[in-house]
């Protein structure tokens, strides 16, 4: 696989130190393949655990999904909460996975301070406004689940809503006050040079080819080395291949795309998002926005089936910008840029063993910096032997979805239905 091609955040972000392909014989406690939010983190935290942990990138760290979001730190999960987490899981693990996402953009934004990571970073919260009654209610008792975890979440009025977004027609929403943005390639490579400087080796264009077991663990291969580590952690979540037999086929790959803008006039900027939030709001085709420190504005969504979908998908997310935000005079297109996002059915993050001393991570279903992070520092965990029933994220062996050639397809094909319910469900006056 190349690399995609570059996105606003590669444009803006410090130039980034280059890191030689792995040669020759190594050796190592930990391997971690896959260079993005969780096998940095995953590699910093086992290296400053001492030990000697080795990361093996197929292209450039941060040149997959971790560079390819709209960098939202959202502490929290797309789908479900808390109640619905300990229902379907069970008291202790449902509290240990509620707990991690709860305090994930704590962990985010304290490997920033702790690590001096330059990254664009502004912790002030993320907004989820609400386009109909029943997503209103949901939005109440979504408040009430997390305070209940100790989290600062405060349910919004419209008038609350319309203050804080500059945006008309919501009926009301809530608030985590610890969610945030930033810049996600810059926010990598910082992770990158940590693990770095906690002694974590990190190779760039090194795909592993191949992986098998042997009496002290597993070695893997390379064009150009051999690897052998007592234990592998596999993070390459959506990108995956067929290294490890199965894992392709047990999430749903979620191509999303991300438009910014030029950069708006100081008195639109005035009006929306005055304190720096980000936005995502409750529609099954949720819209989304934020600025950068330039002031562009930046937004994302799916894309139905068909050809073409690179060229028009960005158009016409420009366009639903400009009519959701009441900008006729919206700043024309600077940046383009899409991602594969990692969806299964239950809407939580899994951890997957195929085989003893090999774990994989996946499926952070559009939450990926936050609980990206806080995934690596379980699978640290793992690597410097905690048993995999002791960590937060529920681990299985790996489970194909069935008829997955197909049903991979489903969330863009049935798109259209999504968008003409959330246009049945919202008031005549919130943009559709």
């Amino acid at each position: 696989m190349n690399p995609e091609p570059a996105t606003l955040w590669h444009a803006n972000a410090a130039p980034a130190a280059l890191r030689p392909q792995a040669q020759g014989e190594i050796t190592a406690d930990l391997l971690v393949i896959g260079g993005g939010f969780a096998g940095l983190s995953t590699a910093l935290h086992a290296a400053e655990a001492g030990l000697r942990v080795v990361l093996l990138e197929a292209n450039q760290i941060a040149s997959g999904a971790t560079g390819r979001n709209a960098g939202f730190v959202v502490p929290n999960f797309a789908k479900v909460d808390p109640d619905g987490i300990r229902a379907t899981l069970g008291e202790t693990k449902g509290s240990q996975l509620v707990q991690m996402a709860a305090t994930s953009a704590d962990l985010v934004f304290d490997l920033i301070n702790r690590h001096d990571i330059a990254c664009a970073s502004h912790r002030s919260g993320w907004i989820q406004p609400s386009h109909s009654p029943t997503s209103l209610n949901r939005a109440k008792d979504r408040v009430r689940q997390w305070s209940a975890e100790g989290r600062p979440a405060e349910f919004l009025t419209a008038a609350a809503v319309k203050n804080l977004t500059g945006a008309t027609g919501w009926l009301g929403g809530w608030i985590d006050h610890s969610g945030g943005v930033l810049n996600p390639v810059a926010y990598a490579r910082g992770l990158a040079c940590a693990a770095e400087t906690a002694g974590a080796r990190l190779h760039e264009n090194s795909r592993v080819t191949a992986l098998n077991p042997t009496p002290e663990g597993w070695q893997a291969r390379t064009a150009s080395a051999t690897i052998q580590a007592a234990r592998v952690v596999n993070v390459t979540n959506a990108y995956a291949d067929n290294l490890i037999p199965g894992l392709a086929h047990s999430f749903f790959p979620l191509k999303v795309f991300q438009i910014a803008t030029e950069p708006l006039p100081q008195s639109v900027r005035d009006r929306l998002l005055p304190g720096g939030q980000c936005v995502s709001d409750s529609r099954r085709n949720l819209f989304t926005f934020r600025f950068d420190a330039a002031n562009r504005l930046i937004t994302g969504g799916m894309h139905i089936l068909g050809l073409g979908a690179d060229a028009r998908v960005p158009k016409a997310i420009h366009r639903r910008m400009a009519h959701m935000l009441n900008l006729s005079d919206l700043p024309p297109l600077q940046y383009t840029w899409s991602g594969i996002a990692a969806v299964v059915p239950s809407f939580l993050p899994r951890l997957i063993t195929p085989a003893p001393n090999l774990i994989a991570g996946i499926a952070c279903n559009g939450r990926g910096i936050a609980m990206t992070t806080a995934m690596g520092r379980e699978l640290a965990q793992w690597a410097t032997g905690t048993p995999t029933e002791a960590l937060a994220i529920p681990v299985s062996t790996p489970a194909p979805i069935p008829l997955h050639a197909l049903m991979r397809h489903a969330p863009n094909a049935l798109l259209p239905i999504s968008q003409w319910r959330d246009r049945m469900e919202s008031p005549a006056g919130l943009g559709r």
